[in-house]
């Protein structure tokens, strides 16, 4: 017969496993959402790399992003001071788009990856995340990361972006590289939005309009996260922790 001592143990060990198994899948539930929610709400930018507009790019999936991880961050901070939520959500999102890209577009679709890439999050999540842990402020947190995040996005992704910028000769016709992939690939409609997007209202601001996207993605992004902080406090309230 078990004496006290070896349940004891055994009782720890179970929790410990126990504890393991709900961290994975919460893990990988989080990641899971953020997938779908990207996937769902603004796929089309995300799926191609001609997509990857001047105008709507730059601001809508930063945005979107944010949400998630700024929302665990309130809990990281508020009860463990730990501020590495924002890098841990998407880098897992970034492994997972990663999967999803290699098993759905270029094994199952025949793409190739270099045309399906999924976008660079991670330095503007190592970003906010270091904001938040040198100044020990949500307020500069979100005014200095935040918008950080939503400016430098562009950036951290040109070194992938700009090979499809560049100009080529295609039966007599000057193309981009973005363009002849667009016609070798046969997919769905381009979508008007983007076909638009020189024709925009930001014109008139002058011919750069990625500078002025950014800018305002900047605020855009600084308010999601003072919004999305809000509402992660208000779910990892106590009250309705001990009703779960």
């Amino acid at each position: 017969m078990a004496s006290s001592a070896d349940r004891l143990a055994f009782a720890r060990h179970l929790e410990r496993n126990v504890d393991l198994i709900l961290l994975a899948v919460i893990i990988f539930a989080v990641a899971g959402a953020t997938i779908f929610v990207m996937s769902v709400t603004i796929g089309d930018w995300e799926f191609w790399a001609d997509w990857k507009d001047r105008r709507f790019w730059p601001l809508v999936p930063v945005a979107a992003l944010l949400v998630f991880p700024a929302g665990l961050a309130a809990a990281f901070w508020s009860r463990f001071r730990l501020p590495v939520s924002c890098t841990a959500v998407v880098l897992l999102y970034t492994l997972l788009r990663w999967v999803s890209v290699y098993l759905n577009f270029h094994l199952f679709g025949g793409y190739p990856l270099s045309f399906v890439w999924p976008s660079v999050f991670i330095p503007l999540a190592i970003i906010v995340d270091c904001t938040l842990l040198i100044t020990r402020s949500v307020f500069l947190t979100g005014l200095i990361g935040a918008f950080l995040w939503g400016l430098l996005v562009y950036p951290a992704n040109w070194p992938l972006l700009a090979a499809f910028h560049e100009p080529i000769m295609f039966n007599g016709e000057m193309l981009t590289t973005a363009d002849l992939l667009g016609f070798e690939y046969i997919r769905t409609g381009l979508p008007e939005y983007v076909r638009q997007v020189e024709r925009s209202l930001l014109r008139t601001f002058g011919d750069a309009v990625t500078p002025l996207t950014a800018v305002f993605a900047g605020f855009v992004c600084t308010l999601v996260f003072y919004v999305s902080w809000a509402v992660g406090l208000l779910l990892n309230n106590q009250a309705w922790i001990k009703k779960i």
